[in-house]
């Protein structure tokens, strides 16, 4: 593996959106329950700031789905590895996600747990990617959006690596 990581977006500003994005959430409920549903393994980082700063009753589980494998580019299949274990019938669902790019993940996603009979479905991404989009996906709360470029740290990783970056970056190679 070769490359340079360059810093693109700083910790401190990726603590400062994820606050806003919290207090956006608690606005958008109004105290009603939260079920979150965090992708694993990227957006775990992301999914346990925005929960700790959320004031609004809060249950999470966990799902880990794959569209790379060990490449940088998606390979547009979703595979579920790990469904959530608990039921989100006539739940408050938002899916917490790293980043969006093609949105293929998160368009089945939704289908997944509007399938399971889910109150409501929203996304939360801490990174968005519109250049990349193949399907058209609405996602509720954006961190940043960021351009077409190899995005690792805070969570995000290059086969499994960089993911405990404090700031997001950018793969140089």
């Amino acid at each position: 593996m070769s490359g340079k990581v360059t810093q693109m977006i700083k910790e401190e500003d990726v603590d400062s959106r994820i606050k806003e994005l919290a207090a956006k959430i608690d606005e958008d409920y109004k105290g009603e329950e939260i079920f979150i549903v965090c992708i694993l393994r990227g957006a775990a980082f992301f999914a346990c700031e925005l929960v700790k700063r959320i004031k609004a009753p809060v249950t999470i589980d966990f799902m880990q789905v794959s569209s790379y494998g060990a490449g940088t580019v998606s390979s547009g299949e979703v595979k579920i590895i790990k469904d959530i274990d608990l039921s989100v019938r006539d739940k408050n669902v938002i899916i917490v996600e790293d980043i969006v790019d093609t949105g293929n993940t998160l368009s089945t996603l939704r289908d997944i747990f509007e399938h399971r009979k889910s109150k409501s479905v929203k996304i939360c991404s801490l990174l968005d990617k519109p250049d990349r989009r193949e399907v058209e996906v609405d996602i509720d709360y954006v961190g940043f959006s960021v351009p077409d470029k190899f995005i690792v740290g805070y969570g995000l990783d290059w086969d499994q690596r960089y993911r405990n970056l404090p700031y997001i970056g950018v793969v140089e190679t």
